[in-house]
């Protein structure tokens, strides 16, 4: 992979290279990202996890929503409720019905309760060596995590993600990045 000269040409490059995995190297990387947040969370056991609906090829965590849901951890999913703000918590168990968000992004049909997560599941579309991560853009985690009491920021990604880039004044570490 080129070096690119900007992060939107970046994040163009790491999503095509999500997308274009083999669908088995793809079931593989997923099934190795599962069992190590499976293992994770089993020795931290938290009571409530923020979760995400996949998208642009990111990681698959649905079975373990599941399991997670039937062990009785509360499960929320992001809510964008305004452009340009933090994200939202609202409790979620597979299966709700889902709708677009102010993103555009699939978030739960159902608003009315915000929580706030123990730990939080991030999703890259890159990360660095020192913990940051590369996302979509519209700075919705950085927002979400700069605010106290922070919750716990897994990054979840493909080690196929890795790539150097700037970090910014606002950017916020993550406390632990999973890959495959």
């Amino acid at each position: 992979m080129q070096t690119p000269t900007n992060k939107a040409e970046l994040r163009q490059q790491l999503i095509a290279a999500r997308r274009n995995m083999d669908a088995d190297a793809k079931a593989m990387a997923d099934a190795r990202i599962l069992q190590r947040l499976s293992e994770w969370l089993d020795v931290h056991q938290p009571a409530s996890l923020g979760a995400y609906i996949a998208m642009s090829a990111e990681p698959e965590l649905m079975s373990l929503y599941e399991t997670l849901n039937s062990r009785g951890i509360t499960l929320a999913m992001p809510v964008v409720l305004e452009k340009n703000q933090a994200l939202i918590y609202v409790p979620w168990q597979p299966g709700e019905p889902l709708a677009r968000d102010a993103s555009g992004t699939m978030a739960p049909a159902k608003r009315e309760h915000a929580l706030q997560p123990a730990v939080v599941l991030v999703p890259c579309v890159g990360f660095n060596d020192e913990g940051f991560r590369l996302g979509y853009g519209g700075g919705y985690f950085d927002r979400t995590l700069a605010k106290e009491p922070k919750p716990t920021a897994i990054g979840i990604a493909y080690a196929i993600t890795r790539a150097q880039f700037a970090v910014e004044a606002h950017d916020i570490p993550l406390d632990l990045i999973i890959t495959d």
